[in-house]
């Protein structure tokens, strides 16, 4: 067909000189079709082409009803009676319902009728249903003389264009009445004979649009890591290395003075390694740590057990981002002391059944303190000023229990939209047991706080199943189509207000 429009065009262009309207010319071809034809024409200069734009006007559903029956404004008029007597409103809207507000507003900004206390009475004795001609003349010839009386047909919503494009033709340079294909590549069979200084090749468009190219998109998570990472340089803090997702059983739980019987070390809760299933060496202090399990320490009097150095060397996969943080106050405390603020975002893992608010992974936000003067009043009003920053200014506080901090609090937050307190942490003073076997001296208070990365995700971004947020049932199109987030503007469900 392609070829065919083409040998036409020419063949047309060749009888008559010009073709002065592709549309009249070339019928029940579509305009797709002929543009095409002439774009690939011109590319090799046998023919130039100009654009046509044609309006056609039609009528709306109003636009008809109204030629048919008259303008509102006329029906309007012809119900009111002649004389001083009038016609009241209310009989007229009983009458016509919305037609008689929007007819009334028109005969009176044309001054046929003037109010009357409650009446409306002829100002005029006749009138002459102008819009009703004027739709008569959009309807036989779907245009009008006078521009302004479709421009306020148009806005009135009684009439509509439609554009319409044609192609007015006119002979190239070269033209010809045959076709002759272009090479469109240089190959390396024209470098070996020669023949590319012979050939002709087709021009390069450089003014077309090529293909948008698919590019790569932030995941949702993503987008409020970041949110979380900038509030916290805000206030202070460093961010900790924690590239390591495999992690010794020393570190995870040891030395955070969590007991080797815990329920949160069994198989159910927590990933072990096969292979390697040991770490081969323990840091120089885990004696210390050995003797405060064995033995208490510190004020306290341990947990009296006996301790194994080789569940202490058991290989995990991390269950928590703490580990990395107790890897970072011993280090700290190799030094002399200075106040310090670290904080982590990133993955952790534990043996869970998936549904649709649990995953076997998920993201952990992090963040401790370590100063002198820390203490929980110290915690809570930190806490305050942080959560305001996500835009979470009704907090609360509950006591629980942490193996590895004492005194230890839930925290809760209440969520305007769904109208009910929401838990989104949990926080503590670092236990004395696990500090002095880090190695931090005496007076040295350290408090940490955390959350999920997910749930405030969720809330965000209005998703109700974590597994369209994670893993294999992710949805690309949301990935791509999801906007920046702010965590201290109100976004998905938090946009929601109480019934």
């Amino acid at each position: 067909m392609s070829e065919e429009l083409k040998l036409n065009i020419l063949s047309k262009l060749d009888s008559d000189g010009t073709i002065e309207d592709t549309s009249a010319t070339f019928k029940g071809v579509s305009e797709e079709a002929v543009l095409g034809a002439l774009k690939s024409l011109e590319s090799q200069e046998v023919i130039k082409y100009k654009t046509l734009t044609t309006e056609i006007w039609t009528l709306e559903a109003e636009g008809k009803d109204q030629l048919e029956s008259g303008s509102y404004e006329v029906r309007i008029f012809n119900a009111v009676p002649a004389g001083s007597d009038g016609i009241t409103i209310s009989e007229l809207e009983a009458k016509f319902g919305k037609v008689a507000k929007l007819g009334q507003g028109k005969c009176l900004a044309n001054k046929w009728l003037k109010k009357d206390g409650d009446k409306l009475v002829r100002t005029v004795e006749s009138v002459t249903d102008k819009v009703q001609a004027d739709l008569a003349t959009v309807n036989s010839t779907s245009t009008h003389p006078s521009k302004d009386t479709l421009k306020d047909l148009k806005r009135r919503k009684l009439i509509k264009v439609t554009k319409l494009l044609s192609y007015s033709v006119s002979k190239g340079a070269n033209f010809s009445t045959t076709l002759k294909k272009q090479a469109t590549d240089l190959t390396m069979e024209m470098l070996q004979s020669g023949s590319w200084k012979t050939e002709e090749f087709k021009k390069f468009n450089f003014d077309s649009l090529g293909i948008n190219p698919s590019g790569g998109h932030l995941h949702p998570l993503l987008k409020v890591r970041e949110e979380f990472r900038q509030v916290f340089f805000e206030t202070g803090f460093e961010e900790m290395d924690t590239s390591n997702f495999v992690e010794s059983s020393f570190w995870n739980f040891d030395a955070l003075f969590v007991p080797q019987q815990h329920a949160a070390r069994d198989l159910q809760d927590t990933f072990f390694l096969k292979d390697p299933k040991l770490v081969k060496s323990l840091p120089d202090f885990w004696e210390r740590v050995k003797n405060v399990h064995e033995n208490g320490g510190y004020g306290s009097i341990g947990y009296r057990y006996p301790w194994s150095e080789e569940e202490s060397k058991r290989l995990v996969l991390r269950t928590h981002t703490t580990a990395i943080s107790s890897q970072m106050l011993h280090k700290l405390a190799q030094h002399p002391y200075r106040p310090a603020k670290y904080f982590s975002i990133d993955r952790v893992y534990r043996n869970e059944a998936v549904d649709a608010t649990h995953l076997a992974e998920f993201h952990q936000v992090e963040g401790v303190i370590a100063d002198k003067n820390m203490s929980l009043g110290s915690l809570i009003a930190f806490l305050d000023m942080f959560f305001k920053k996500m835009g979470m200014s009704n907090l609360r506080f509950k006591p629980t229990y942490n193996p590895y901090t004492e005194p230890s609090m839930e925290i809760f937050s209440y969520h305007e939209g769904l109208g009910k307190w929401l838990e989104i942490g949990n926080s503590g003073m670092f236990r004395p047991e696990m500090l002095r076997s880090l190695g931090l001296e005496d007076g040295v208070k350290v408090a940490g706080f955390g959350l999920s990365l997910e749930r405030p995700t969720m809330f965000k971004y209005d998703i109700s199943n974590i597994r369209e947020l994670l893993g294999h049932k992710v949805d690309l199109g949301m990935i791509a189509t999801t906007p920046a987030c702010r965590l201290d503007k109100k976004m998905g469900q938090e946009a929601l207000q109480k019934a």
